[in-house]
């Protein structure tokens, strides 16, 4: 795509990384179904030679996602998990890793229950009190870890602040950048490093297919993200890949709409008389608004919200939905709801997840984009047949 840096990002969900199939002319970047390729002499190939280590498909997915984060270096792997190991695999034996205290439960349980048997060493620090981070830094502190927001606390971090303190210590800074999608924040424009993306969520955007994303500006950082992208080989099949592309077309349309709806039901549940408390960014009552409004364009589409309940009377309101499905996941066209307690941070030790703010009576929300007043109206017959 030609002057693709001046295109806004509406049109680069379109048609970066992307050309017209030079023997055919097919629009949509073709299924390149093989696992190897030709060479005209020994070693002497036309760019690929194994799609473990290249893929047509695959390249055009990571130049698309390279431009929507404004970086100059994508990986696309098999899982949002996938990537986060590839991450830590730039990490070596005694390194130290600072991240949030209610960081997402898979990435808990990859970092407490994989690599510290390998000798990491974590902390897990409220990244909204940039004392707490800078405190927990040390000479040995190889990464700085950040979602904003957070999962499923909704906790905005300010990415500059996380950056600077990580290159004081000639840390790395990553950014878990799933909540948000480059549509609405753009970590490397702040100071990151490394962006990652679950591409399961919104930039798939319709529950039918997993895989992550790096995103770098970093050519040195990207051969090293890309030695271990192809050493241990787990990246995204080229099927999938082109169920991204098509998803990445509809991101900027379908986020407005997510943005919207969030907001709207988010405000009613703030007002609500059973509901305790709503953790939305989008909220002037949000502690982190301001930081969110300074470096989000708009607010997502997730929200979490705190029943004064026990752990088997808010499993009974998320499991009486009509609209709303019961299901883990985030970032479909379809609204989800789950029980964070029971379902996605279930691996957190009850006493820890306590302290982080987890509570039994917690429920996230993933809204997608049916009429909001049929999603108002399913979850207020939810919480009032159980709780009034």
């Amino acid at each position: 795509m030609d002057n693709e840096s001046e295109e806004r990002i509406e049109t680069r969900a379109i048609h970066a990384g992307q050309q017209p199939d030079s023997e055919t002319g097919a629009v949509m970047t073709p299924i390149y179904a093989n696992s190897t390729y030709v060479q005209d002499g020994p070693g002497d190939h036309r760019g690929y030679e194994y799609s473990r280590t290249g893929n047509p498909t695959r390249t055009d997915l990571e130049a698309n996602l390279a431009s929507l984060e404004s970086g100059a270096h994508g990986r696309v792997f098999s899982s949002g998990m996938a990537a986060i190991n590839t991450v830590l695999n730039l990490c070596e034996a005694g390194d130290h890793v600072v991240t949030s205290n209610d960081v997402y439960g898979g990435t808990h349980r990859l970092f407490t229950q994989v690599f510290e048997q390998y000798d990491l060493s974590f902390d897990f620090v409220d990244m909204t009190d940039i004392d707490s981070v800078s405190d927990a830094m040390r000479p040995e502190t190889e990464l700085v870890w950040v979602e904003t927001p957070t999962n499923p606390l909704m906790r905005v971090i300010d990415i500059a602040a996380m950056a600077e303190i990580a290159h004081e210590y000639d840390a790395l800074c990553a950014v878990d950048n799933t909540f948000a999608t480059p549509y609405l924040q753009r970590p490397l424009d702040h100071g990151a490093d490394i962006v990652c993306h679950s591409l399961t969520k919104y930039l798939g955007g319709h529950s039918d297919v997993v895989g992550g994303a790096l995103i770098t500006d970093d050519a040195a950082l990207d051969e090293r993200i890309g030695f271990y992208q192809n050493s241990v080989g787990a990246t995204a099949d080229p099927f999938g890949c082109f169920l991204v592309l098509r998803g990445t077309k509809t991101l900027p349309v379908r986020m407005d709409r997510h943005c919207e709806n969030a907001h709207i039901l988010a405000a009613w549940l703030d007002d609500h008389s059973a509901v305790e408390r709503v953790y939305y960014p989008g909220l002037d009552s949000h502690p982190s608004h301001q930081i969110a409004a300074a470096q989000m364009d708009d607010f997502g589409g997730m929200f979490s919200f705190e029943l004064d309940a026990t752990l088997e009377e808010a499993g009974s309101v998320v499991s009486n939905t009509d609209v709303f499905t019961l299901a883990e996941s985030l970032g479909g066209v379809e609204s989800l709801i789950e029980q964070p307690a029971a379902m996605t941070h279930q691996s957190i030790p009850r006493e820890e997840r306590i302290a982080a703010g987890l509570t039994d009576g917690l429920i996230r929300v993933s809204v997608g984009i049916e009429h909001v007043e049929d999603l108002q109206a399913d979850l207020s017959r939810a919480i009032d047949a159980i709780l009034q």
